[in-house]
């Protein structure tokens, strides 16, 4: 049978994390894979060195690519698309970039230069990739298991000598760009945070620099790294999302700062998992960032962690263990100190805590606490966090509605579309989306009627 190859350095990891997922051999894989063709009408002859191929990269011609979706979606009960695979369109070159922790720290440099390089490039390969629900957990078992890495020094290596102060410089920057993005939305910062990635740390990365300073600036990397992927997250980008968390975990590890991986799991991975409606991975990746920073993590992390693992249990209904976490987390909060502990996560305060709490509420379809808990998260959010802010109003009137309070309902929504209209933010629109939802029972209402036409009026975007 023919194929094509991908690239010759790129293994389809995507394929490679579904077929351990389905517990299923090359040879038990080809076999379904001719039995399934034949069922089409296809004489195939498929065997494990064929299954081997597809991972090393190649990519088989005609329906196959099909047949091996099918066969997966079989095994593992669900449905299961040649994107998923790695296998769409013929744009498979893009499968397994940033979606594998690797193994040694050259590897993960390769790794995360493509990637910030291909994403730079803007021909939407990327930019269009689906989230892999296969590929969230699997990164983190990897970190989980692996030892620190032995030397990161690029001592004599042509390039610029890298020092303290460029490692500085990129602090700074990420600062600014985190900043301004809250003020703004991804839309407007997200460009400039790509255009540092390509151009200028990857020369920092390749430069030659110490082994103190190679790990400061592997951690300032990790920081840069995870905010382009929140931001690719809030202009609508999940898939690409996954991959810039996957890398900001794996420079983590080479930083030797596992706090901060534990932080990109959780803030990173399992609220990803959480918005793609994936409860249990969101759950196991709260989990594994607790295992993995015991003992270590501040206090202020510990809250977040086991907040994360909270809004997980919600997503399953499971009240009581969201009780028990969020408990966990409101006593972790207690024992905060302003001030105190590493700037990555100095933003998670009582404000953000409340956030989550509210999130929790919702999904437990309990609308009274959780309004409870965004008037108190709004109570305390500074002016400067407006796209929280309003994604926090959206989230009030969305949980007002639901109690049935629509007039207070859209006065919250009013204040919220107001802030809307200085964002570029594909969050803060999917939230005023799931509240026009949620007002759709009562349509009829004046409240709503006059609530229509300011969106309309306001020229704030809509998804639909």
């Amino acid at each position: 049978m023919a194929a094509r190859p991908l690239v010759a350095r790129q293994t389809n990891q995507r394929l490679r994390s579904l077929i351990q997922e389905a517990s299923l051999s090359n040879s038990a894989l080809a076999r379904q894979v001719n039995v399934l063709g034949e069922a089409q009408g296809l004489d195939l002859r498929y065997d494990k060195t064929s299954v081997s191929r597809w991972l090393s990269g190649q990519r088989p011609r005609g329906r196959v690519p099909a047949i091996i979706a099918e066969a997966l979606s079989g095994k593992l009960g669900r449905t299961v698309s040649t994107e998923e695979i790695g296998m769409a369109n013929g744009n498979s070159v893009t499968c397994g970039v940033g979606l594998h922790f690797a193994a040694t720290v050259e590897d993960a440099l390769e790794q995360v230069r493509e990637l910030w390089h291909m994403d730079a490039e803007s021909r939407g390969l990327l930019s269009r990739s689906a989230m892999t629900a296969s590929a969230l957990v699997e990164p983190s078992r990897d970190w989980l298991i692996s030892s620190p890495d032995p030397q990161v020094a690029r001592d004599g290596r042509p390039g610029p000598r890298v020092g303290t102060s460029d490692v500085e410089l990129v602090r700074s920057t990420t600062r600014a760009l985190a900043e301004l993005d809250h003020r703004v939305g991804s839309g407007y910062v997200r460009p400039v945070i790509v255009t540092c990635l390509s151009s200028v740390l990857s020369g920092l990365m390749d430069g030659s620099y110490g082994e103190a300073t190679g790990r400061q600036l592997f951690a300032a990397a990790a920081r840069l790294t995870e905010l382009a992927g929140y931001t690719a997250l809030d202009v609508g980008q999940p898939g690409l999302a996954q991959r810039y968390y996957i890398q900001a975990l794996r420079l983590a590890q080479a930083a030797d700062d596992r706090c901060y991986g534990g932080y990109v799991l959780a803030a990173g991975l399992s609220h990803l998992a959480v918005g793609a409606g994936c409860s249990r991975e969101a759950v196991q990746l709260a989990r594994a960032a607790q295992e993995g920073t015991r003992g270590q993590a501040p206090p202020a992390a510990q809250a977040m962690f086991y907040a994360t693992e909270a809004r997980g249990y919600a997503m399953l209904g499971d009240a009581r263990m969201c009780k028990i976490l969020a408990d966990k987390a409101t006593e972790a909060m207690a024992q905060v100190v302003p001030g105190d502990g590493p700037e990555w996560i100095g933003h998670f305060d009582r404000a953000y805590l409340a956030d989550e709490l509210a999130h929790c509420y919702r999904d437990l379809k309990q609308p009274r606490p959780a309004a409870r808990r965004a008037e108190e998260a709004l109570a305390r959010h500074p002016r400067t966090r407006v796209r929280r802010r309003a994604i926090d109003l959206l989230l009030l009137a969305t949980v007002l509605a639901q109690a049935g309070d629509v007039e207070e309902a859209c006065q919250a929504a009013v204040q919220a579309v107001a802030l809307l209209g200085g964002l570029k933010s594909a969050l803060g629109e999917r939230y005023l989306l799931h509240f026009l939802d949620e007002l759709r029972p009562f349509g009829d209402l004046t409240p709503v009627r006059e609530f229509d036409a300011l969106v309309q009026e306001s020229g704030v975007r809509v998804p639909r």
